[in-house]
């Protein structure tokens, strides 16, 4: 991925901005989506701004970091055709783009370290799709999300 929004709450924000200083070092555009501050805001607002950004073709992917990445995760998983991720490791990270072609991936500042949330978001970025076996998974997945439509 060469372009990727990037979201979090308050609560996310100071590890956001060093995860942003190094996906620019690694030469990844990154379109910031907000939070720009230590200010208390709500999730769901930034989580949306970035899952939107994904479906309309403006990024590759998206990146959400909120106090544990789970509440940020569910609600970009609302938006249809969002498969996002909330990873504590590097392993998931990378599987989960290789097997499930996640689009966002998700994480808690107050679950991982700087160091640990840059090796998580390097597998993600540096894993790619396997398609196969696995495109029929997503293809389901794609199903149900739209089977009341």
């Amino acid at each position: 991925m060469k372009k990727i929004a990037f979201g979090c709450d308050h609560v996310g924000f100071i590890l956001k901005e060093e995860i942003l200083a190094h996906l620019q070092a690694r030469g990844v555009e990154v379109i910031d989506k907000g939070a720009w501050s230590v200010d208390r805001t709500d999730y769901p607002r930034y989580a949306s701004a970035v899952a939107q950004a994904v479906i309309d073709g403006e990024v590759d992917g998206g990146v959400l970091i909120c106090g544990t990445g789970v509440g940020i995760s569910i609600t970009a998983n609302k938006f249809p055709g969002i498969r996002a991720v909330v990873c504590s490791e590097p392993y998931s990270a990378r599987l989960s783009r290789q097997h499930n072609d996640t689009n966002i991936l998700a994480f808690g500042s107050r679950v991982v370290g700087l160091e640990l949330a840059k090796m998580i978001v390097d597998s993600w970025l540096d894993a790619t799709f396997e398609g196969g076996r696995h495109q029929t998974r997503v293809d389901a997945i794609a199903a149900i999300e739209h089977r009341d439509q």
